[in-house]
């Protein structure tokens, strides 16, 4: 079994520990995409155990946000990096 296929059973395991249906654990998959993002959901939901599905959509949108803002981050310092290096070398020559 792979690392993808791992976080989703623990995601699962989660979900029904907390006594929501196992296909929460698959929409949520699908929206987390990535398994350090169904890792975290699988955390939050063993230490807050929300006691509704909303809160559980909630915290899976915050999990999404914060990824996306974290590559986006990455994605403008590589940008930036690139710009500079730029700058150097016209600089230099």
């Amino acid at each position: 079994m792979g690392v993808r296929e791992d976080a989703y059973e623990d995601l699962l395991a989660a979900v029904t520990a907390i006594g929501y249906p196992e296909e929460l654990a698959s929409v949520l998959a699908d929206g987390l995409r990535g398994e350090k993002s169904m890792r975290r959901m699988a955390s939050y939901l063993r230490v807050a155990r929300p006691q509704s599905m909303e809160e559980i959509a909630d915290e899976m949108l915050a999990i999404v946000e914060q990824r996306e803002s974290w590559v986006n981050k990455k994605l403008s310092e590589r940008a930036q990096m690139s710009i500079n290096s730029f700058y150097r070398r016209d600089f230099e020559d």
